[in-house]
């Protein structure tokens, strides 16, 4: 169903990012126009509304909603109407070109979606967005009991990584603290997800997290990602919120330093050193999903450590990774090379956290 909220929601109260407009200085303003103009040249570039995606791509696309939906939470007068064209688009024609479902063989790509809906629901608080989260998570469900314990990556049962369990928690603390009637059921699954993946040992000795477990040990292992990183910390903010117990927010303090200290060049940007590069449009994806959850444990548990690491990053995109037509690369440390939906995405994300955190 396509829905008209110009003239009938008004600006949400609470976000996760959130300002006040008087509270504008040079600096947030400056951030703010290169994220207008990283949005633009993503959505004029690689959006196609017939099928509801940036570049034909599927969970980066969910990816690329979350992204939109941030940025319109701080510039509702000026970003929210072109950001809903987007979020009303998306939400049918994303389905009709995927069997007319959000569901997949992929039990991380249903996450980016529900997530994707729930960020939407926060900013207009239209249920359709949140029903739309709650039917996917309901498939989602069925990837529990993975060997070695936690939720399977995907159907063919083979595979338990990070990132799927990461998004299995974030989506279902999330539920708890949106859906008051059945907060009791998500909760418990939210809890049994976390007790799970801390006993796991996913987190390493750097407080940053291996990529997903060796089913035939049970060991953890793999490169440590950038998004590994990202997602765990926006599941410990939405445990937080719905526990009121700061231990969760402890941790989230712990793997976004460890991220900062292990995942930065010389020059502290943000680099997944474990890939091989090119940066393909799966792994150009990766460091923009950190510099937005880093920008929701600021709202919550300020540490100037973050408005330096997510400023100085957004610096260097704007000054290294971007061309004069407005396109920017994946490598945010410059040079410029090969942009995408993903690479804009990706800096665009880290464009608009470093918006909401400056004065």
């Amino acid at each position: 169903m396509i829905f008209d909220t110009k003239s009938t929601v008004a600006p949400p109260l609470l976000l996760i990012l959130s300002f006040s407009p008087s509270t504008w200085a040079a600096c947030k303003a400056e951030y703010s126009s290169y994220a207008f103009n990283a949005a633009d040249v993503l959505n004029d570039l690689w959006y196609d509304p017939s099928t509801g995606r940036w570049q034909d791509l599927w969970w980066q696309s969910a990816n690329m909603i979350s992204t939109l939906a941030n940025f319109a939470s701080l510039d509702w007068d000026n970003y929210f109407p072109i950001a809903n064209h987007f979020f009303e688009t998306t939400l049918v024609a994303a389905p009709q070109s995927n069997n007319g479902t959000f569901i997949n063989d992929y039990y991380d790509d249903e996450g980016w979606w529900a997530m994707a809906w729930l960020r939407v629901y926060d900013l207009t608080q239209n249920s359709t967005y949140l029903d739309a989260a709650k039917e996917i998570f309901v498939d989602m469900q069925t990837g529990e009991n993975a060997t070695c314990g936690g939720h399977w990556w995907s159907k063919d049962y083979d595979d338990n990584v990070a990132i799927g369990n990461e998004l299995y928690l974030a989506v279902a603390a999330s539920l708890a603290n949106r859906v008051p009637d059945q907060k009791s059921t998500y909760q418990d699954i939210a809890m049994k997800e976390y007790d799970w993946f801390i006993s796991a040992g996913l987190i390493n000795s750097n407080n940053t997290i291996n990529d997903g477990l060796d089913l035939s040990t049970c060991e953890p292992g793999g490169i440590v990602w950038s998004y590994n990183q990202a997602a765990i910390l926006g599941a410990l903010i939405e445990m937080y919120r719905l526990t009121s117990n700061s231990t969760y927010l402890d941790t989230a303090s712990s793997i976004a330093h460890g991220t900062i200290d292990h995942l930065t060049d010389a020059g502290g940007i943000l680099t997944d050193f474990g890939d091989p590069g090119p940066m393909d449009l799966t792994t150009s994806q990766f460091k923009g999903v950190f510099a937005r959850n880093l920008g929701y444990l600021q709202s919550v548990a300020p540490d100037d450590a973050y408005i330096i690491f997510l400023q100085k990053n957004a610096d260097a995109i704007w000054s290294k990774a971007r061309q004069e037509d407005g396109r920017i690369g994946a490598a945010w440390q410059g040079p410029y090379f090969n942009a995408s939906a993903p690479s804009q995405s990706s800096a665009l994300d880290c464009l608009v956290a470093a918006t909401a955190v400056s004065d």
